[in-house]
Order: structure tokens, then C-alpha cells, then sequence
């Protein structure tokens, strides 16, 4: 793999904070539609679902970040 240029760095920062705020703001209102009594289980676990890929993606953001490691 090739090492990543200061630009390509700064785009993959700029998108981890945002998909970071995407997943708080995720998990505030999952927190509120569950205090609240919301009852559609089908569109909390959608919006469950979409919580974790955002995670995933933050977590393959962070690793293409890294350098490889020699063997």
C-alpha cells in the first residue's frame, strides 16, 4: 500500500469527525425514541443498524490511516 499524501490524510479526518458526530447524534435520538416509548422495534433496528455500519466505517477509516507493519 502506498503511503497517504497530507491531503488524502485531512479528507479521511475530515470524515471520520463527521461520521463521529453522525454517531452521537445516532445514539441521542435511539436513546430518546427509547425513553419516549417509541414502538416501531422495525425503524429502531434500522436505525440501530445504521449506528453500527457508521461505527465499521469509522473503525476502516482509522485502520487505512495507520502505516503497514512489517512482518
Amino acid at each position: 500500500m502506498t503511503e497517504l499524501t497530507p491531503e488524502e490524510l485531512a479528507h479521511i479526518n475530515a470524515r471520520i469527525l463527521a461520521l463521529e458526530t453522525e454517531h452521537r447524534d445516532m445514539d441521542k435520538a435511539i436513546e430518546h425514541l427509547v425513553n419516549t416509548g417509541y414502538t416501531d422495534e422495525l425503524s429502531l433496528k434500522r436505525l440501530k443498524k445504521r449506528k453500527l455500519a457508521i461505527k465499521d466505517e469509522i473503525a476502516q477509516l482509522k485502520m487505512a490511516m495507520m502505516p503497514d507493519m512489517p512482518a
